[in-house]
């Protein structure tokens, strides 16, 4: 197939014959065309009469890339090769990495973003299964700047902009990860399609549609073994889902449900540093503490599990979609997606009285010096949320000519409960309630495109795109006060804030074919942004923030070259601004009974971004080499300023921050030896903090949690037509968790290790619709750690059964 793609790129007339031939080989892999115009995984194939495989492709678009630039939906050429082009971009101005259900079906996935474990300088803090803040980090982004990253499914928006930090990530429990059929990574700003949040990566997840009657039941099991700090004991989950849809004329549909429970490691110790305290005669002497030497290499004494503690998660998954098809060209598509969590989060003490007993607090004797332990140091807590997403799309699907569409999305957060004891002390004792019901976001979006049906070799010829966006974020939280934390209500208003922001964008793009060989993509977008009703307060005393509003013009270009009929070259820049989230203009921080403001006037980040790509194709695989750099002024960062007394700790704008570096990717099919695939990446990245007025001191020093070095490899061998083996790394190198580089002692918990990890899969196909599997993630058990632990050694048993 990769031949085929081969020969898709010459700029000769026979192009099109090739294409046509190839489309009908998986008439399944079917997906939207773009990321701003889903049909929300519910496009129905085009008939013939519509199909692109059945007009002539222009000859001077490169594969996916000349199709996609129509509101119809793409058919790529396989499934199964990692060299076809994103079909979401429709100028493919940057550097895309695809992953698909060929792939990935091979790999241990349990939840949506299992599947970019092994894509190019990228990495997913996925602390354990079940783990709801699991944000990516790609390139010049750590993964506590969640704002920096788009996630779309089928369209649909799952970023969550309601603020930019670890528990804002994408909401990939909208997605079943049975029900992928490829993800598309979009490295960079370097499209006007997209907003400012692109200055990282865009992850765009394609899902499928059936197209006869069919039903799927899916089984997992999986369990680790954990042992640090004195907590050596199995955690063990389970997943479940079915899904049922079929094609009944001109309706598709689909409805599927999941279920997980998992019990996950350790994710936070209660600590103090090791004290030169001389023990008194009152202090309670205990046992059970153990000593080690934090990220800063200083003594610390581990007093127990506490905070985010054993997190026990249920969560329950309710998708349906449906397409419907007005005429061969026009359809229309509904999505809801409902999921609900409950979770417990229980707490450890270690210490240990000469009774026996647990003790959570007060001034203790640990080897005869005085340590004072806090009452809430081992609190518990629990909670719940509910979510549902709603969407609507309408579009036109001609091959050639003028298309348009309009789409609308709701994501709606009805409950979210969190509710935290005061202590550690077992019982329903007194504690707070969060409230962060009726949070969400809603978007909105129109576009039309231009696809020219000259197939004449040589002629210029333009693709063009225009549209318009809305998006609204809102966010409203209430923590009261309770005196039964487990089930009682509030008895007294604690804290609160809240705010909106909104905004309004207009782009226009052309891809410009001026030469056979030649493609300049220009474009530009411009963005109206505005925050306002913000708001916090404490007690009785409370805090309106002013409103503020911004626009800016985001320019981009790319120039393309076809060098010979197997390589590429591409140069791209582009601006992008990435403007403040509610929660970094207004959460701010309380101090008894004291407001610090966080800055609601903070700047948009500005980002420069320029790329230099080469792919080549040769033989059975795809190779690719790429230079980049990010100058992003005025970054939006959760840092201490030290140049003010006392020293004010809260989201502020850092001067500048470059980010450059190296990537070079494979992706091969039958490599070596019949049945062999691989994919593997190397990057380097060099992140430094160029300008800080805030804090001087981090000036040179390299930025946060972005790794020097980032490697991964998987090969999978399919043996036989039913039996499959998978090995795979994953490799992180040095990187800082503090913005000064003061932690010399990273790999321990509190510091961001240096790690390689295994895994390996088998997987058996009985039947073409049942399987079975069994496999292993960590495979050597390396304890590891983004300040909490990552999961330890991870073994996975499966089985699917369909109809």
């Amino acid at each position: 197939m990769l031949k085929l793609l081969k020969r898709a790129r010459q700029p000769s007339g026979r192009r099109a014959a090739v294409r046509s031939r190839a489309f009908s080989f998986h008439s399944h892999a079917c997906v939207p065309l773009s990321l701003m115009a889903p049909a929300f995984a519910l496009a129905a194939p085009v008939t013939t009469a519509t199909a692109p495989g059945n007009s002539e492709t222009p000859p001077d678009r490169r594969d996916a890339d000349a199709s996609a630039v129509q509101l119809a939906p793409v058919i790529v050429t396989s499934t199964s090769s990692p060299s076809a082009r994103s079909p979401l971009d429709p100028d493919l101005p940057s550097t895309t990495a695809t992953v698909t259900t060929d792939q990935s079906q091979y790999w241990n996935v349990v939840t949506a973003e299992d599947v970019l474990k092994y894509v190019p300088n990228l990495a997913v803090r996925k602390r354990f299964i079940g783990d709801v803040n699991s944000p990516i980090a790609v390139r010049g982004t750590s993964n506590s700047q969640t704002a920096r990253g788009l996630v779309y499914a089928d369209g649909l928006l799952l970023s969550n902009f309601l603020g930019n930090t670890f528990t804002f990530a994408p909401r990939w429990s909208m997605v079943f990860a049975d029900n992928i059929e490829r993800t598309d990574v979009i490295y960079g700003p370097y499209s006007a399609l997209y907003p400012g949040n692109s200055i990282g990566a865009t992850v765009a997840i394609t899902t499928r549609m059936p197209q006869k009657f069919e039903a799927d039941a899916h089984v997992q099991a999986f369990s680790q073994h954990f042992d640090l700090f004195g907590v050596n004991r199995s955690f063990n989950g389970t997943n479940s889902s079915a899904t049922i849809g079929d094609k009944n004329g001109n309706l598709s549909w689909l409805i599927g449900v999941d279920h997980l429970e998992n019990t996950g490691q350790p994710l936070q110790f209660a600590t103090l540093a090791a004290s030169n305290v001389p023990a008194k005669a009152t202090d309670r002497p205990v046992t059970g503490a153990i000593f080690y030497n934090d990220q800063n290499n200083a003594r610390t004494a581990v007093l127990g599990v506490t905070a985010e503690g054993i997190e026990r998660t249920f969560q329950d998954q309710f998708k349906l979609k449906l397409a419907y098809d007005f005429t061969p060209t026009l359809q229309a598509g509904f999505t809801l997606g409902y999921w609900h969590q409950k979770y417990n989060s229980d707490t450890q003490s270690f210490l240990r009285d000469a009774a026996g007993n647990a003790v959570y607090s007060g001034l203790v004797n640990i080897g005869g010096y005085e340590y004072n332990v806090p009452a809430a140091t081992f609190a518990p807590s629990q909670g719940s949320s509910e979510n549902f997403l709603y969407g609507l799309s309408l579009k036109t699907r001609n091959a050639t000519g003028w298309n348009a569409e309009a789409v609308a999305s709701y994501f709606d957060i009805t409950q979210s409960i969190a509710r935290t004891a005061n202590s550690g002390v077992p019982g329903n004792g007194p504690g707070t309630i969060a409230f962060g019901n009726g949070a969400g976001w809603k978007t909105f979006d129109l576009r039309t495109t231009w696809t020219p049906a000259s197939a004449t070799p040589g002629l210029a010829a333009h693709w063009l795109s225009f549209g318009y966006h809305y998006d609204d974020y809102f966010l409203d939280n209430e923590t009261y006060n309770t005196a039964a934390w487990r089930d009682g209500g509030g008895a007294s208003f604690a804290n609160a804030f809240g705010g909106r922001t909104q905004t309004q964008a207009v782009y226009a793009q052309d891809a410009w074919r001026f030469l056979p060989r030649w493609k300049f993509t220009y474009g530009a977008r411009y963005e109206n942004w505005n925050a306002y009703d913000g708001s916090r307060a404490i007690g009785a005393t409370s805090l309106a923030y002013s409103d503020v509003s911004q626009s800016h013009w985001s320019p981009k270009a790319s120039l393309s070259v076809d060098a010979t009929q197997d390589l590429l070259l591409r140069a791209s820049i582009g601006r992008a601004y990435r403007f403040p989230t509610v929660g970094e203009l207004f959460q701010g921080q309380i101090t008894g009974l004291s407001i610090v403001n966080n800055n609601p006037n903070l700047k948009p980040e500005d980002d420069l971004s320029k790329e230099l790509t080469a792919e080549w194709q040769h033989g059975d695989g795809v190779y690719r080499f790429t230079m980049f750099q990010d100058d992003v002024k005025n970054t939006l960062f959760s840092q201490t300023n030290t140049t003010v007394i006392p020293n004010i700790t809260n989201f502020q704008n850092i001067d500048k921050v470059r980010s450059r570096g190296i990537e070079t990717s494979y992706e091969g099919q039958d490599v070596l030896v019949h049945g062999l695939d691989i994919t593997a990446g190397l990057a380097y990245t060099q992140s430094k903090i160029v300008a800080n007025s805030g804090n001087p001191a981090s000036v040179g020093k390299y930025f946060y949690r972005i790794p020097l070095w980032r490697a991964n490899l998987a090969a999978t061998w399919r043996a036989t037509s039913q039996s499959a083996v998978t090995v795979a790394a994953r490799y992180s190198g040095r990187e800082y968790n503090t913005l000064t580089n003061t932690d010399t002692n990273p790999n321990t918990y509190g510091g961001t290790s240096t790690y390689t990890v295994v895994d390996a899969k088998f997987t058996f196909k009985p039947t073409k619709r049942t399987e079975l599997g069994i496999g292993v993630d960590n495979l050597f058990d390396h304890r590891y750690y983004v300040f909490h632990p990552y999961a330890g050694r991870t073994v996975y048993v499966e089985g699917r059964i369909g109809i």
